[in-house]
């Protein structure tokens, strides 16, 4: 199957892949920069993307801010006439500052998740910046384009259907991951699409839908395209490339990684979220937990730093570092991975049958 490009909103990907945002500092801008030029679209994470700056402990929102505008202007410079993009986490207590100061940076797309971004088209308004929220159900789809036209006349340029199999923080249930009693992507993708179709039909509009999580392959890939998705979004495929920023033990981590490896747990967030079973993990969640030396006041009105089994934001910091055990976010077929590969293949992988 030959894939046609990904357009959103006015934006066209030679290819219609979209890598997915992984934070803390593991899809920054050399990722990012790197998939644009390959003919996707490259995504840098903005959670807490300011982490190796000097100041960050002292003052980590305005750390942030500075690292927003440089990531993007280096991903810039890398790849300048790719497509670059920035993910949000909706639940972040500065949220709104963060995206601000995205789009006064000329950022292309803001995809956002993790909550409900019911403000985020506020937060773009009179800037050339697509959005596209993430969403893991028709329901929430519906919530979110509502209120989006109802208080903002404003359609998303796409939407993001991620899938149970994602990495990171997922928009189902602990209890129904546990049980296998959530949807599956093919589900979500279908009901979403077809929620999709009816409003675009009556609003005179076109927005694509992105299916996401658990995507590997060129079958992979096609099977998405013939349930109604217009694209893929990929992470943990790019994480294990040459290419992206975290460390070397990072990748490592993912490369000794088995299938039984891979666990799903309750983040500080209140999210289940899927990571790879590691020491830090089993120490976490198994051996009473690990506690918090310093808290950076990231999501204060969620995580309780007297109560959380650890401190989410120090815990990915260390992973993506590698100078010691962190947390280490995965998709649900990590496990596959068995060497680290680049861009490129990867690309090839996806959209070459």
């Amino acid at each position: 199957m030959k894939l046609p490009e990904l357009n959103i909103g006015g934006l066209s990907a030679r290819l219609p892949v979209i890598q997915g945002g992984m934070g803390i500092g593991i899809s920054l801008s050399g990722l990012a920069s790197a998939v644009a030029n390959a003919g996707g679209i490259g995504i840098i994470s903005g959670v807490q993307i300011g982490f190796r700056d000097p100041e960050f402990r002292k003052n980590p929102v305005a750390a942030n801010l500075r690292a927003i505008g440089s990531e993007l202007r280096r991903a810039r410079e890398l790849s300048p006439t790719g497509i670059i993009g920035m993910n949000f986490m909706s639940i972040d207590a500065h949220y709104d500052e963060y995206v601000a100061e995205a789009v006064k940076n000329g950022v292309d797309l803001i995809i956002s998740g993790a909550g409900l971004p019911l403000s985020l088209p506020g937060l773009v308004e009179g800037s050339k910046t697509r959005i596209a929220p993430i969403v893991s159900s028709a329901r929430a789809c519906r919530l979110i384009l509502t209120k989006w036209l109802k208080k903002f006349n404003r359609f998303p340029d796409a939407v993001v259907v991620e899938g149970p199999l994602a990495g990171g923080h997922l928009g189902f249930h602990l209890d129904d991951l546990l049980a296998g009693t959530n949807q599956t992507l093919e589900q979500a993708l279908s009901d979403v699409v077809e929620y999709v179709r009816g409003f675009c039909e009556k609003h005179g509009v076109t927005i694509p839908v992105i299916a996401a999580g658990g995507i590997r392959s060129h079958e992979d890939v096609c099977h998405m395209f013939g349930l109604g998705a217009s694209g893929v979004q990929v992470g943990t495929l790019f994480a294990a490339t040459e290419e992206c920023d975290a460390s070397d033990r990072f990748k490592q981590t993912y490369i000794d990684a088995k299938p039984e490896d891979v666990r799903i747990i309750k983040s500080p967030t209140g999210f289940a979220a899927r990571a790879v079973n590691t020491d830090f993990v089993q120490r976490a969640y198994d051996r009473g937990g690990i506690p918090v030396e310093h808290c950076f006041r990231c999501m204060p009105e969620i995580c309780n730093a007297a109560e959380t089994p650890f401190c989410l934001s120090q815990a990915l910091f260390d992973a993506a570092i590698g100078e010691k055990d962190g947390l280490v976010f995965c998709g649900g077929r990590v496990g596959e991975i068995t060497e680290i590969s680049t861009v490129p293949e990867v690309m090839r992988r996806l959209c070459e049958a």
